[in-house]
Formats: C-alpha cells, structure tokens, sequence
C-alpha cells in the first residue's frame, strides 16, 4: 500500500514538471512574419528618405565649401595685390623725399623764400608741400583701410570654411550612423525573408503530406511527384577604352606629390577631390561637378584603370588592385591609397 502511494506521489510529480518545462510560445506564422517584414520595410523607407535628404544637405554643403575656397583663394590674391602696391607706394614716397632733399626744398627752401621776401612764393611753395603730405596720408590711408578690409573678409571666410568643415563632418557621422542602420534594418528583412521562405516551405510540406495522407488512405497507393525550375539572369556593364583608361591613370600619376588640397580648385598644383579628377579624365583644369555627380555616373562591376571611385563625401581615379591615386585632405595633397570601403566605381 505504502509503494502504491509512493509510485503514485512520483507519477505526479513528473506530471507536474512535464507541464511546468512545456514552452508557451508558437512558432509565428507566415502572415504575421510577412506584417513584421512590411514594419520594417517602412522603418527602411522612412530611414532611406532621411538619408536622401541628407545626402542633398551634403551636396550643397560641398558646393558652399567649394564656393567658400574660391572666396579665401581671391581674399588671398586681393592681399598680396594689396601689398605690391603698398611697397609701390613706399618707392614712389622715398623717391618724393630723396627729389625734395636734393632739390633744396623743404627748410632750406623756405629760407630763400622768406629772404627773398615773396610772399606769394612763400605761400606756393607750403601749399605743395602741404599737398604731398596729404596725398601720403591719404594714400597710407586707402592701403591701412584696404588691408584690413581684405584681412577682415579672409578671417570671415577661413571662420565660415571650418563651419563649413564641422557641419560634414557631422552629416558624415549621421551618414555613416544612419547607414550602419539601414545596414541593420536591411539585415533584419532578409532574416525576415528566411524565416517567412522557411514558414512557406513547412506550410506546403503540411498541406502536401495532408494531401498524400488522403490519397493513400482513399486509394491505398503511394505517389510522389516534385517538379523544380530555374532561371537566370544577365546584365552589361558600360565599355572600357584601355587607351583612354591609361591616360587618365598617366594623368594621375603625374600629380603624386606635386599638388595641394585646397577646397574649390582645380587648377594646377591645388586641387580638391572632385577637382582632380575632373582634371584626370579631361586633362583640363575645369570642373565636372562634385561627389555627388559622379554617383550619377554608369556603375561598373568590374572595375579598371581609369574608372572613379566614389562616395558621398570623396572620390578618385582606380589604379588596379584595390588602389586608388586622389586628393585626400588638407596638408595630404595628392597620394596613392586604398580604395576606401562604401566606394562605388563608375565609367564616364
């Protein structure tokens, strides 16, 4: 009696355990993987969107820096004018001084006006002098005032430029933030995608082993038929010119150590990234655009010497096996690098 009560107690309590370790949670189905694959296809829309408007904030930024670099290079220009004409000034003044020493004028002069007792020459001769001093002053004046004008404007401009500088930088932190996300999001669709593909395939293998189950038990017989089909697909990539790819690559080579970075040029010695390889591809010192007009440019698989290698924010001329020769930064100028990860090449 005491062992049947025993036995009962333990059958019990494994009862008990069997119900307290069975998991509570269902596999979700297809239809609720497929409203979990829409969310996230919408988050990836919205995340998509704020990406494309702040590429465009990128792109118009570019152009002020541009544009600002242009600015501060004229400011520069404007001051070195500004000060050949002070050291003119300086020559004309000590060529004034030395004619008035040698000439006799000045004390000595006024001493044979005052002895000669003409008051009119007396008169004539202070108002010259008076009037040369004057028009010193005036001059000294016009340059002092000019000089700091154009100093005035090159401060402005240089404060405007790191402005400039620490908004894409920032863009190019929420870029790279909100890329990692997409990243993410893109990630999480196509687990998304699996698991709905995998649910499909456990649906039809269901709904097929119902269907063979009926058959057999309706005719007793044992039939199995799967058919699989494939395709393919194809693309072409714009034409290459080796010819025309070396030339750009030569081009390239050319200004390895020999050019500065300066934002907005294009001209020889100072280039910004754009900026060079406008030059590469055209031999020209004119601008083709920015980074972001090279993104419109045909993508090509299968890169080759010549092409362009771009992103939002950088871009230069692929040299083969994985390099890349381009204006980097500031104090860099132009070198031979690797091609940076998230580059895209395109063929003009």
């Amino acid at each position: 009696m005491k062992l049947k009560k025993v036995h009962s107690a333990l059958i019990a309590a494994a009862l008990t355990c069997s119900l307290a370790v069975t998991p509570a949670f269902a596999e979700p189905t297809q239809d609720e993987l497929q409203d979990q694959k829409e969310a996230v296809q919408s988050e990836l829309g919205n995340l998509q969107a704020e990406l494309n408007a702040l590429i465009q904030k990128t792109s118009e930024l570019e152009n002020e820096l541009i544009s600002t670099g242009q600015e501060i290079m004229q400011a520069e220009e404007d001051l070195a004018a500004a000060e050949e004409k002070k050291q003119e000034q300086y020559e004309a003044m000590k060529l004034r001084i030395k004619f008035m020493y040698e000439s006799g004028s000045g004390t000595a002069t006024m001493e044979k006006v005052v002895s000669s007792g003409s008051i009119s020459d007396m008169l004539t001769q202070a108002e010259y002098s008076q009037k040369v001093h004057e028009y010193d002053r005036t001059q000294l004046q016009e340059y002092a005032n000019t000089v700091t004008e154009i100093e005035n404007l090159q401060a402005t401009l240089e404060q405007e430029m790191a402005s400039l500088q620490a908004t894409e930088a920032e863009y190019q932190d929420q870029q790279a933030t909100l890329n990692e996300t997409i990243a993410s999001k893109q990630d999480e669709i196509s687990n998304l995608d699996e698991m709905i593909q995998e649910a499909a395939r456990k649906a039809e293998e269901e709904r097929r082993a119902a269907e063979e189950a009926a058959w057999q038990a309706a005719n007793n017989n044992n039939n199995n038929n799967t058919v699989n089909t494939g395709g393919g697909s194809g693309g072409t990539t714009p034409p290459y010119n080796a010819v025309t790819g070396n030339a750009v690559v030569d081009r390239a080579y050319s200004y390895i150590g020999k050019a500065e970075y300066v934002w907005g040029a294009c001209s020889p010695g100072a280039f910004d990234c754009s900026g060079f390889v406008a030059y590469c591809l055209t031999g020209n010192y004119s601008r083709l655009g920015s980074t972001i007009t090279f993104l419109g440019w045909p993508r090509v698989s299968d890169p080759q010497p010549g092409d362009v290698c771009v992103n939002y924010s950088h871009c230069g001329i692929y040299i083969g096996n994985g390099q890349m020769i381009h204006c980097a930064t500031e104090g860099a100028g132009v070198i031979i690098g690797p091609v940076q990860a998230g580059m895209v090449y395109v063929r003009c």
